[in-house]
């Protein structure tokens, strides 16, 4: 699975965080997991899960930064999607020492114009450059 793919399907799993209760939250994963069996190695889906083990545990220190560098906007009035993506650039550019700030930027830029609205894209990246 390449970096994409990972940070695509890490993407679905953060955004299906916010219409779910937690109590839902394990059901839910597993059974994103369940339809990722028939694609994904086993590796791969162990990789997914660590990080997003990691995201999960640095979401509450990931808005702090987020809502730093959106003054003016509130984290519950922004479309989820972009919410979704800059939470899983910043957890990158603030916590992954492995991925260099600006793929981490382009990546959450490419998700952003894939599943975003039409500003998705310059949203994100504004935002992301503030983080930075």
């Amino acid at each position: 699975m390449t970096r994409r793919e990972i940070r695509e399907h890490l993407f679905c799993m953060l955004f299906r965080k916010e219409f779910h209760e937690p109590s839902e939250l394990s059901e839910q994963i597993n059974l994103y997991f369940e339809f990722l069996e028939k694609t994904a190695q086993p590796e791969d889906q162990e990789y997914l899960k660590n990080r997003l083990d990691k995201i999960s545990d640095k979401l509450g220190e990931i808005d702090a930064i987020l809502a730093e560098a959106t003054s003016g906007w509130k984290l519950n009035r922004m479309g989820k999607v972009d919410l979704n993506i800059m939470r899983l650039a910043t957890f990158e550019i603030k916590f992954d020492e492995e991925i260099p700030d600006k793929v981490a930027i382009n990546e959450a830029v490419e998700l952003a114009k894939k599943f975003g609205g039409d500003s998705s894209a310059s949203f994100v990246n504004g935002v992301l450059a503030k983080v930075i």
